[in-house]
């Protein structure tokens, strides 16, 4: 789709306005959505699409009691490279792989408010796909079965117990059937 607005470059830029229950979508380039952001999206609304600034909005607002304040932001920083707490809220941004464990508290509640989840599943490959379905499938079944347990409903808990013994026979035999 060409931009609307130059009829040149490809449409990169979705911009909705909804008016009054009217939804309005204009499809532009990224240049001519930078041009027009002074005219009529006084907002600023370009530089704040990068996922620095979105994390950054993020991790300086608690959804309960709003922003955060640098009081509350605590001294901790990345043993490996340095980075410190303050600057990861400030810029959105972390510095290498260990940063997750060292702001795994603030990052932890952030992850299930965007995803829903702290894990991410991703996409399976086609060849390996059933055998990790599968795998997925026991792994639901666990949850479920320690559900079941808390709850004291035990004779749903054996049967689920049974569902999960035929289906890790099941990856045992397909991975074997793989590797032979």
């Amino acid at each position: 789709m060409l931009c609307e607005r130059c009829q040149q470059r490809p449409a990169n830029v979705c911009i909705t306005e909804i008016t009054d229950g009217r939804k309005e979508e204009t499809h532009l380039c990224e240049t001519c959505a930078r041009d027009m952001q002074p005219q009529g999206f006084g907002f600023g609304f370009l530089p704040q699409l990068s996922l620095q600034h979105f994390l950054s909005g993020l991790l300086k607002h608690d959804p309960g009691f709003g922003p955060v304040a640098p009081a509350e932001v605590s001294g901790k920083s990345c043993k490996k490279c340095g980075l410190a707490e303050g600057q990861f809220v400030k810029q959105g941004l972390l510095g290498c792989g260990d940063c997750y464990n060292s702001f795994e508290d603030r990052l932890d509640p952030l992850l299930r408010r965007i995803h829903g989840n702290n894990r991410h599943t991703g996409k399976v490959p086609e060849r390996t796909g059933e055998l990790v379905q599968v795998a997925k499938e026991v792994e639901r079944l666990k949850e479920t079965l320690n559900e079941a347990v808390c709850l004291e409903e035990f004779e749903r808990a054996a049967e689920i117990r049974d569902q999960i013994r035929q289906l890790e026979k099941q990856i045992i035999q397909e991975s074997e059937e793989h590797v032979g």
